[in-house]
C-alpha cells in the first residue's frame, strides 16, 4: 500500500509509543452536574497527546465513535488556536494522536474526522496507513454554507469532507436514519384501506423477462403492456394474488397501469444515508454559531459545528450508553450533543476555553437548556461530568515508580500493558483478574495492608498465600508483580508463577 513521506516521518511513527504515561488529576471545583454522573463523563484540559496516552489503561477498546475536528491548517491564526502550522508540523501531530485514538476504539466502533480541502487528502492517507485502507467507510461531504462567498478569489467553498473509517469494517455496521415527517406525507389512503397509508410504485422493471411481459386487463376493460423493453415485476401468478390481496391499485376509476401499493406500515423503519449532507439536514456554519452565542455571546468560537451535525454522526454511530469520544473538543458541542442524546462522552481540549467555553456550555446543557437539538431529542436537562486536568508521570526520568502513583493506578496501568484491554478497578487484594487463562498481581504500596519494603510487597510465602486466597477460582497461570522475590526457579515453575520485578519489568505498552 502507498504510504506519505514527510521529514520527520520516522520520528513521529514512534511517537505514541514514547510518549509518558501520566496522571489524570481531578479538579472537582469545575466538576458538573450532581455526583451521580460526574465519574462518568470526562471533560480533560491538556494536550491531547498525553491525554489520549493517559485513557488507554482504562478506556483502551471501549469507545464506540470518535469524531474529531482536528485544525483544517488554513494557513490562518484564530482567536481560539493556531491554524497555521508548516504542513509537515501537522502531520507530524496527526499521526501519533491518530495511532492512539485506533487503540481506544471499540472492535466495532467508527471513527469520523472532518476536514477540508487543504489537509482533507493527506489525512485520508495516513489515516489509510493507520485504520487500513480496507476500512475505509466513506467520505461524507457536508455543505457547510448556505450561500455563495461572493468575494472568493477563485471558487466559493461550501464544503467538508466527514473521513468515515470503522475499526473493522467486517462488523461495523451503521444504523438507520430515522424517518422523516416529510418522507411519511408522501403516504396516503385514498382507497381507505384497512391496512394504513400507502404509495404507488410502478409495477413495471428493467431487466427484461419475456415470461413477465404479459397484458394486464384493468377494471374498466382497458389492455395494458409494460413500456417497451421493460416487462413487468411479477409473474402472471402472483399478480392475481396481489389483486385479490388489494395490493394493486388501478386508479379511482379503474383505468390506470396498475400500480403496487407500498404500505408505510410495511416500510423499512430507518432511511440509509447518503453520503451527502446538505445544511438544511445538518446546519450549516451559521447556525453553530448562532448555538454558541448562547452561553458566550462575548468571545465566540471561530469554527463550531452545529450540534445537527453531530448528531447525525451519532445516530449513526452509537447506542444509548456508548463512549463516544472527542479530543479536539473545541467549543464542546460533541461532549453536549452525546450528553443530551444519553452517551457517555470523553471530551479532550487543550486551551484556556476548555474552561471558558466548554465548562458553561456542559452545565446550561446539564440545566436543560433549549438550543441546538433538545427539543428534538425531548432534553430535559441532567447528568454531570467530572473535570480532569494532566499531572504527574507514572514513571520518573530515572524509570522508578513515581512515588505519588496510588495502588489503582498502578494495577490499571500493569493490566493495559499484560492484556491490552481497560482494567476493571476492581481488585481481590493484590488479585487483579484473571485475562485470556492468565492471572495477574501486583504487590504494591502496601495493598496487603502492610508497607515496609520488604515486606507486603515482597513476593513471600505469606504474600502468595494472600493472593492464592483471593484468587481461588482461578488456576492458571499466576504472573506476580513485586518489587522482589524470595522464591527460587523451581519453585516459581512447579506453582506455575512467572515473577516480574517492578519497576524494571513494568513494560510500556
Amino acid at each position: 500500500m502507498p504510504i506519505l513521506s514527510w521529514l520527520s516521518r520516522d520520528d513521529d511513527i514512534k511517537a505514541a509509543a514514547s510518549v509518558p504515561y501520566r496522571l489524570l488529576e481531578a479538579v472537582p471545583e469545575h466538576d458538573g452536574g450532581g455526583s451521580d454522573d460526574r465519574s462518568e463523563n470526562l471533560l480533560i484540559q491538556g494536550d491531547n497527546l498525553h491525554a489520549l496516552k493517559a485513557l488507554l489503561p482504562y478506556y483502551a477498546g471501549r469507545v464506540k465513535c470518535i469524531f474529531i475536528d482536528p485544525p483544517y491548517n488554513t494557513r490562518q491564526d484564530f482567536a481560539h488556536y493556531d491554524d497555521n502550522l508548516e504542513h509537515t508540523q501537522w502531520l507530524e501531530m496527526m499521526y501519533p494522536r491518530l495511532e492512539l485514538l485506533r487503540a481506544l476504539l471499540a472492535a466495532d466502533g467508527s471513527i469520523w474526522a472532518i476536514i477540508d480541502d487543504d489537509e482533507g487528502h493527506y489525512l485520508k492517507v495516513i489515516m489509510d496507513e493507520i485504520f487500513g485502507r480496507r476500512n475505509f467507510v466513506a467520505n461524507v461531504v457536508w455543505q457547510k454554507k448556505y450561500s455563495p462567498q461572493n468575494d472568493a478569489k477563485w471558487l466559493s467553498d461550501s464544503h467538508d469532507h466527514i473521513l468515515v473509517f470503522a475499526k473493522n469494517k467486517n462488523i461495523w455496521r451503521p444504523h438507520p436514519l430515522p424517518r422523516t415527517e416529510e418522507m411519511d406525507k408522501r403516504y396516503k389512503n385514498p382507497d381507505g384501506d384497512p391496512r394504513g397509508k400507502w404509495k404507488p410504485s410502478g409495477l413495471d422493471v428493467r431487466t427484461y423477462t419475456a415470461q413477465y411481459d404479459y397484458p394486464i386487463k384493468t377494471p374498466s376493460g382497458r389492455i395494458v403492456h409494460p413500456p417497451a423493453g421493460r416487462c413487468w415485476g411479477v409473474p402472471k401468478e402472483r399478480l392475481q394474488e396481489m389483486i385479490a390481496d388489494n395490493r394493486i391499485y388501478f386508479g379511482k376509476s379503474g383505468n390506470n397501469v396498475p400500480a403496487v401499493k407500498k404500505f408505510l406500515s410495511e416500510v423499512k423503519q430507518g432511511v440509509t444515508s447518503m453520503t451527502i449532507w446538505p445544511y438544511k439536514e445538518v446546519g450549516h456554519n451559521q447556525d453553530a454559531k448562532k448555538e454558541i452565542k448562547a452561553f458566550n455571546a462575548d468571545d465566540v468560537f471561530t469554527t463550531p459545528k452545529p450540534e445537527k451535525l453531530i448528531q447525525r454522526v451519532l445516530q449513526l454511530a452509537t447506542n444509548e450508553g456508548d463512549w463516544v469520544l472527542d479530543s479536539f473538543l473545541g467549543s464542546g458541542t460533541t461532549a453536549a450533543v452525546a450528553h443530551k442524546m444519553g452517551r457517555r462522552w470523553i471530551g479532550i481540549e487543550m486551551g484556556d476555553h476548555a474552561v471558558t467555553h466548554c465548562i458553561p456550555r456542559l452545565n446550561a446543557v446539564i440545566a436543560g437548556e433549549q438550543g441546538g437539538i433538545s427539543k428534538a431529542v425531548d432534553w430535559q436537562g441532567g447528568g454531570g461530568f467530572g473535570f480532569y486536568q494532566l499531572g504527574a508521570e507514572v514513571f520518573t526520568a530515572a524509570g522508578k515508580i513515581n512515588p505519588d502513583i496510588a495502588f489503582p493506578t498502578l494495577a490499571a496501568h500493569v493490566w493495559f500493558c499484560e492484556t491490552g484491554a481497560p482494567w476493571s478497578g476492581t481488585a481481590q487484594g493484590a488479585f487483579l483478574g484473571a485475562h485470556d487463562g492468565s492471572g495477574y498481581a501486583l504487590l504494591y504500596n502496601g495493598v496487603l495492608g502492610d508497607r515496609r519494603v520488604n515486606g507486603g510487597n515482597v513476593l513471600t510465602h505469606q504474600t502468595l498465600s494472600a493472593i492464592r486466597q483471593a484468587a481461588r477460582a482461578f488456576s492458571g497461570q499466576l504472573v506476580i508483580y513485586a518489587a522482589a522475590n524470595r522464591f527460587g526457579e523451581d519453585f516459581l515453575k512447579r506453582e506455575n508463577i512467572v515473577f516480574k520485578q517492578t519497576p524494571y519489568e513494568i513494560e510500556v505498552r
